[in-house]
């Protein structure tokens, strides 16, 4: 038995036969053309020719996996728009009078070397992006052949990387799971396997031998570990553990329609984050109570250009119908530090994570902001619905804010146009706003901790940063007493304080939290259940955890 280890994408158990994917090498040879134009042209076709593709791959990848993961092959089709790469390309091909295929080749070693060198994260993975266009373009110029032959029955895919328009081509009800020798937990191809819920490991340091086509393997999606030609004993352990989370699984299900309620009666309020009004149907299946996060920065990610005020109206309309009554917090726009809409200009910055993002681009953008508000208010005679800014530091935020807001429904009674009253809170994620949380506390309805940047901005790590890893305490003493901090000064003001960060998932914390009386956790979907079920197994009475 032969067993490597990697990081896991996504978790969960598979077992099967291996099968290879190799790229396919091209083999680009340098020439000398005589005619430039002809040459350009024949680019400008190939070009064209892979656009057409993509777009295909985009409708393709929008109905299986949805729209915000179908978003890189729009990223993908911008590329082939860009200016600085198509002129790299002509130009190349007129100054050097060579052939169009060497061209691309060259452009994409120098443009992916120049993303590699970026500190940024994001930018990093746009590397693997530039080459996988880039190499569309070469097949497309010599006619090579770009389909994956997969395999008849399902199977364990082996690649040493999947670039994101591989790995939404694959047939998913032939692939058990895919492992690859590189790859990033935050890249698009990663991503999107885990919205396609196939097991994945990355970096696994396996050689990628013929020998291997054909062999049994089982991929341990939650230890990260890849076994080839497993013994006995771990097949059966495997099975074991595969069955134990298909029971786990099944015992959840019962939880459904319980109440988030301790043995010794302290209940609290279980919500989920979502990204889209497609994932209202995972709130509905995972019984939730509510929306405690609508991130709504995706609506304008996943568009081209500003979205317009009707068209956010109908997604929150949606949202809100859907819950049925049901609370639904509807973050404003948070675009900035990872998150970038290039139609949104927004210059480079040495250090993104604090600089124009989230509440500072809405105050500074009025009429984009206002556009949004207009958008939720009007949404809001559709059921329950309330809205909360991200990235507040100072009590004169407010102030802009409330005045900025009280202008909107002043347009809105103009028109005649209904609303209903709504909450309006903010998001603690700065130290600065815990440390003046008892003065917010009195201008605003509620709170929600955002605690993956409460902890990044506290212990000064950027999460984006791999290298970081080892630094990084989510149990960090300081933040623990920041979250205890804000509940007490909110509650000083009686409005209720929930948690919407990683945090609130965390069960080894859900005791704690529920002690101090946090009155709300939001957690992605899926963790509702397993939430609930420690909820309902607690004790306050007999408890003793501190932190």
């Amino acid at each position: 038995m032969l067993e490597y280890h990697g990081k896991s994408v996504y978790g969960g158990i598979a077992s099967g036969k291996i099968h290879i994917i190799k790229k396919n090498e091209q083999q680009i040879v340098r020439h000398k053309i005589e005619d430039c134009d002809k040459e350009t042209e024949r680019f400008e076709a190939a070009k064209t020719q892979a656009q057409n593709q993509l777009s295909e791959l985009y409708d393709k990848a929008k109905t299986e996996v949805g729209e915000t993961s179908a978003a890189i092959f729009e990223i993908h089709q911008m590329m082939l728009d860009d200016d600085d790469y198509l002129n790299s390309v002509k130009n190349i091909i007129t100054e050097q009078n060579v052939n169009a295929e060497y061209a691309v080749g060259v452009t994409a070693d120098n443009f992916a070397e120049i993303f590699s060198s970026m500190d940024d994260a994001y930018m990093k993975e746009r590397a693997s992006d530039v080459k996988d266009v880039s190499e569309r373009i070469i097949r497309i110029l010599t006619n090579s052949d770009s389909e994956k032959d997969v395999s008849d029955e399902p199977v364990i895919i082996l690649a040493d990387d999947l670039a994101p328009s591989e790995t939404v081509q694959l047939d998913k009800n032939l692939v058990l799971s895919f492992v690859t020798v590189h790859g990033s937990i935050n890249s698009h191809t990663a991503i999107l396997a885990r919205t396609m819920n196939i097991p994945a490991l990355i970096g696994v340091n396996v050689a990628l031998s013929d020998e291997l086509e054909g062999k049994t393997a089982i991929v341990d999606g939650f230890s990260g570990v890849l076994y080839i030609d497993p013994d006995e004993e771990t097949l059966s352990k495997m099975q074991k553990r595969n069955d134990e989370e298909f029971e786990k699984q099944r015992l959840l299900q019962e939880l459904k329609g319980k109440e988030n309620i301790t043995k010794d009666g302290t209940s609290v309020l279980v919500y989920a984050n979502i990204g889209n009004v497609r994932d209202l149907i995972y709130v509905l299946e995972n019984d939730a109570e509510g929306i405690g996060l609508f991130r709504s920065e995706f609506i304008y990610l996943e568009n081209s250009t500003y979205p317009s005020e009707d068209e956010q109206f109908h997604i929150y309309k949606t949202a809100a119908e859907t819950m049925a009554g049901k609370r639904v917090i509807i973050r404003t726009l948070d675009i900035g530090a990872d998150k970038q809409a290039e139609y949104f200009n927004l210059d480079r910055e040495e250090n993104p994570a604090m600089g124009l993002r989230a509440i500072r681009l809405c105050l500074t953008n009025p009429d984009i902001f206002k556009t949004q508000l207009r958008a939720i208010y009007r949404a809001s005679k559709y059921g329950k619905l309330a809205v909360m800014y991200p990235m507040i530091t100072s009590l004169d935020e407010i102030k802009k804010i409330k005045m900025i807001s009280a202008e909107v429904r002043s347009e809105l009674d103009r028109k005649n146009i209904p609303y209903n009253v709504i909450e309006e809170g903010i998001m603690i994620e700065t130290p600065a706003a815990t440390i003046i949380s008892d003065l917010l506390a009195k201008e605003v309805d509620f709170f929600s901790i955002g605690t993956n940047d409460l902890s990044q901005y506290t212990m000064a790590i950027d999460r984006q940063n791999p290298k970081l890893d080892e630094f990084f305490n989510p149990h960090h003493e300081a933040v623990l007493r920041m979250i205890e901090t804000v509940c007490r000064n909110a509650h000083k003001e009686n409005i209720w304080v929930g948690i919407c960060g990683e945090l609130g998932a965390d069960l080894n914390l859900t005791e704690w939290f529920l002690k101090i009386g946090i009155d709300e956790l939001s957690v992605s979907p899926p963790c509702v259940l397993p939430l609930r079920n420690k909820i309902r197994s607690l004790n306050l009475s007999a408890a003793t955890t501190c932190y």
